[in-house]
């Protein structure tokens, strides 16, 4: 199965996951300024909304957005640590991929990624911000992870928090979010995935500076 991805994107949580679940995944590189593939290909031509992540599965359907894509990682990973072990837990993991999906990596990080976003959303975006962070640090005092293990909504999360730093979100007022991603980042398919799509990322950048 070929993923489509960015370097340290939202798609870096689909290669933990796989990592993880010991599915083996052909990496493709989606450059994220000219939608080209390292083959010259228009991304634009195989995914026309020009999102990664992006998984094209064996029967040749193209599979988009993170929350389906992890979820189907996590199906597809029989005997691996990472799938749910009944209706209980499958839902609590839905719950937190929605959540990590929707109100911390669309609602939270993405306008502030957004240079053309006025100082009014950027202030409504700080507030939410605020609030969003409490709510995680709440939950995650005295745990290890989201759910009572590590799950592809863990992978998703480290994810997006790998953001703070370039969006200028200072973790340290939220303990136990900054002692959790600090935690993640020495998993060893974290540290892995992160050392790979960062050599990628750099190259990224000064390529199009």
């Amino acid at each position: 199965m070929d993923l489509f991805f960015s370097p340290m994107g939202s798609s870096l949580a689909s290669r933990i996951t796989s990592y993880e679940a010991g599915i083996h995944l052909n990496f493709v590189q989606v450059d994220p300024v000219t939608k080209c593939t390292p083959d010259g290909r228009n991304y634009l031509e195989i995914s026309p909304m020009g999102l990664v992540p992006a998984l094209r599965l064996r029967d040749g359907f193209l599979l988009t957005e993170n929350t389906a894509i992890l979820q189907y990682l996590v199906a597809s990973s029989l005997g691996a640590n990472l799938a749910p072990l009944n209706a209980a837990e499958l839902a609590k993991l839905h719950q937190w991929l929605f959540i990590v999906g929707t109100e911390l990596h669309k609602v939270m990080f993405a306008p502030l990624f957004d240079k053309k976003a006025s100082e009014r959303t950027r202030t409504h975006t700080h507030d939410f911000v605020l609030a969003s962070l409490a709510f995680l640090n709440s939950h995650l005092t005295e745990r290890q992870y989201l759910l009572d293990r590590f799950s592809s909504a863990d992978a998703y999360l480290c994810s997006i928090l790998n953001w703070a730093a370039p969006t200028k979100i200072d973790l340290s007022p939220w303990p136990a979010i900054k002692a959790y991603h600090d935690r993640l980042l020495e998993r060893p398919s974290v540290s892995k995935a992160i050392a790979e799509e960062w050599a990628l990322y750099e190259a990224d950048v000064t390529r199009h500076r």
